[in-house]
C-alpha cells in the first residue's frame, strides 16, 4: 500500500465518524484540549485547503484552523459532513503525480515533497477521527493497518512542539496497539470527554 493508499483510507475512516455524529453532538467538547468536536472539523477542513493550495502552488496564509488556533469550528457551516467532504474533493482533485512530487517547507518536517506530507496527515487523521468519535461516544476502531505505519513513523519525528500533540501518556497494561498509539499522541484511549 502507498503513502496515498493509505492518506484515502485514513480520509475514508474520518468520514465514517463525521457521518455517525449526532447533529446536536457537534458543540460537545471533543478529546483536544480547548476545541469542540466542530472545532477539531474545522481545523480538518482547513488543513484540506492548506493541502488543496500547497498541491496547486497557491499561496496559502489563513491560520484560522492550524493546529492550536482558537474557534477553527468558525469554518464549518450547518452541514458539517457536507462542509468536510466538499473540502476533501477539492483538495484531493489536485493531488496529481506532479504536485505529489512538489516540495513543500514545513515548521515541523523541514523541506519534504507533498507526498511525504500526506503520511503526516494521516496521522493526523487517525488521531482525530478518535478525537471526535470517542467522546461523542461511538466505538473508534481505526484501521490497524495504518495505525501500525503511522505510530512507526510518528516516532521519527519530534512532533511535542507548541501546537502540536500533547505529553505521551502510559497506556494501560494490556493495551492494544492502538491504545498506544493514542497514548503516544497525548490521548488517553480510556478516557470517554462528556
Amino acid at each position: 500500500m502507498n503513502t496515498t493508499d493509505r492518506y484515502a483510507r485514513a480520509q475514508d475512516g474520518f468520514d465514517r465518524i463525521v457521518a455517525a455524529i449526532a447533529p446536536e453532538r457537534w458543540d460537545d467538547p471533543s478529546a483536544c484540549t480547548e476545541w469542540s468536536a466542530r472545532d477539531v472539523l474545522g481545523h480538518v477542513v482547513w488543513g484540506q485547503d492548506m493541502v488543496r493550495h500547497v498541491a496547486t502552488g497557491a499561496p496559502f496564509a489563513s491560520q484560522t484552523g492550524a493546529p492550536g488556533a482558537p474557534n477553527p469550528g468558525q469554518l464549518i457551516g450547518p452541514d458539517p459532513l457536507g462542509t468536510w467532504r466538499a473540502a476533501r474533493a477539492a483538495a484531493d482533485a489536485v493531488l496529481t503525480p506532479d504536485a505529489l512530487a512538489r516540495v513543500i517547507s514545513t515548521r515541523a518536517f523541514g523541506e519534504i515533497p507533498i507526498e511525504g506530507f500526506l503520511m503526516a496527515l494521516t496521522t493526523d487523521f487517525l488521531a482525530h477521527t478518535w478525537d471526535i468519535g470517542h467522546p461523542a461516544g461511538l466505538d473508534v476502531r481505526l484501521d490497524p493497518d495504518l495505525v501500525s505505519g503511522c505510530f512507526t513513523w510518528s516516532r521519527q519525528f519530534e512532533m511535542r512542539v507548541p501546537g502540536g500533540i500533547g505529553p505521551e501518556i502510559t497506556p494501560a497494561p494490556g493495551a492494544d496497539e492502538q491504545a498506544r498509539f493514542l497514548a503516544y499522541l497525548g490521548r488517553d484511549a480510556a478516557a470517554l470527554v462528556t
